[in-house]
């Protein structure tokens, strides 16, 4: 068994573990006695603290190679930690989910440089390997919406603990060190600087960061808005499929529209298809719509973060390639967590579904005209990489 299909095994277990939990989560936390406002306070507060831990994973496999060891304590802590989701007690809960998050976090960041090496090596693509993790996502929030409808969202975690165990497993089979991972001959706070004394790329982080912060009104809150709307639980596991399954196709084709549109053109493209998404919500705030808007999930997320990962891989040199992607899921996944989760919290416990949304069209839409200035500036003089595809400044 090569490494490429092996990655993609643990890409599909990934897949599977947080489809039928991570949307589920913020039911089981509600079941547990906690108000939105709290879910929201235990997400942000837990991806705060993880956010200022995430580089040094980073560091660790830039500097000494170890992206196998990286890989399998990011899943396999989270699945032993899952059995305090048991706990009724918010400080419980507040340290499971930190102490998952800050192992958990550095998951996209290893993988996403592991398999971008192993895909080059290969002479395939990132997104052929990337799309598993849709794939199962998909799988996983089905069959966990039957599990939560049907047996019981007590013991979400349970699967979620078997299916992590799984995917460190495969981890575990990988080869030890990442061939084309050189060892970091620049330091981490060095490889930071070098990264961000570019304007362009600094747009580039602030775009990232008011697109994805929408994402936690989907990730973390859209089955409590369903429910909201009058939709069941069942029919939140079709809509969640139908999100992340979508994510397959559109991932797999990736590469080509990035070969012939650009990165920066499919970041901005991505970005409108957001505002498309959310205003469609905005206006026809109905379960019916709110499932069927979902397959818009994968031309927004699924080309969104396919053109930002290989753009942040392009402008890094490989001694910082895990750096780099640090820098970016920092801010992709780390700060645009905790706004939007205290954000989208805050106006879904206020202002309901419709001013959660409305807020997401706005963001989105602000982060689509800052990716007009860094799709204009991609054709300037100022570019962002050389010709070696060194960053510049």
């Amino acid at each position: 068994m090569n490494k490429i299909v092996k990655l993609r095994g643990f890409y599909l277990f990934l897949g599977l573990a947080g489809g039928s939990f991570g949307s589920y989560l913020s039911v089981l936390l509600k079941h547990n006695g906690l108000t939105v406002g709290q879910i929201g306070m235990l997400m942000a507060t837990g991806t705060l603290i993880a956010i200022f831990t995430q580089p040094v994973w980073g560091m660790i496999s830039d500097r000494y190679n170890q992206p196998r060891l990286v890989l399998i304590l990011s899943v396999a802590v989270p699945a032993v930690l899952a059995t305090f989701y048991l706990s009724q007690y918010f400080i419980v809960l507040l340290l499971a989910y930190t102490f998952s998050t800050i192992f958990s976090s550095t998951q996209a960041p290893i993988a996403d440089s592991y398999a971008i090496s192993a895909a080059k090596q290969a002479g395939t693509t990132y997104g052929s390997i990337r799309l598993m993790l849709s794939f199962g996502a998909a799988v996983g929030a089905y069959f966990g919406g039957l599990y939560v409808a049907n047996i019981a969202v007590s013991t979400v975690w349970l699967p979620y603990l078997v299916l992590n165990l799984a995917a460190a497993m495969i981890a575990f089979t990988l080869p030890k060190h990442a061939e084309e991972n050189h060892v970091m001959s620049t330091s981490f706070s060095q490889g930071v600087k070098q990264l961000l004394k570019s304007r362009i790329f600094l747009a580039f982080l602030a775009a990232s960061f008011l697109v994805n912060q929408t994402m936690t009104a989907f990730g973390t809150y859209f089955v409590i808005a369903f429910q909201s709307a009058g939709g069941s639980m069942a029919y939140a596991g079709i809509a969640l499929f139908l999100a992340s399954f979508t994510n397959v196709p559109s991932m797999f084709f990736a590469s080509k529209v990035i070969r012939k549109l650009g990165r920066e053109r499919t970041l901005l493209i991505a970005a409108v298809i957001y505002v498309f998404r959310w205003g469609i919500q905005v206006a026809f705030p109905y379960p019916g719509v709110m499932i069927g808007i979902q397959v818009l999930h994968g031309v927004s997320f699924g080309f969104f973060y396919i053109a930002a990962v290989e753009y942040v891989s392009s402008i890094t040199s490989s001694e910082i390639q895990a750096t780099g992607q640090s820098v970016f899921n920092m801010v992709f996944s780390g700060i645009a967590g905790i706004v939007g989760n205290l954000l989208n919290g805050f106006l879904l416990d206020q202002g309901g579904a419709f001013a959660m949304n409305l807020s997401c069209a706005i963001s989105s839409g602000l982060g689509a005209l800052l990716l007009v200035y860094v799709a204009r500036s991609a054709k300037a003089k100022m570019q962002l990489a050389s010709p070696a595809g060194e960053l510049s400044a």
